[in-house]
């Protein structure tokens, strides 16, 4: 990983659930990221949602994608 790439980390199946839930959304209407992304964990698998933080000013921003 690059010293300015965003941090990516897979989320758990349940922390996915409740975010889903209370985001109303379903997991197929989330943005998507390619498996072969490098920025991606290893052990991630299609259909794994991945949570982006990014840095900016001080200020942390989230950003969830689900792996295709």
């Amino acid at each position: 990983m690059h010293i300015l790439q965003s941090k990516h980390t897979k989320v758990s199946e349940k922390e996915a659930e409740s975010l889903l839930q209370e985001m109303n959304l379903a997991k197929n209407q989330l943005p998507r990221i390619l498996l072969s992304d490098p920025a991606l964990p290893e052990e991630s698998e299609i259909g794994d949602v991945i949570k982006i933080i990014r840095k900016a000013e001080g200020e942390e921003t989230l950003f969830y994608r689900v792996v295709v």
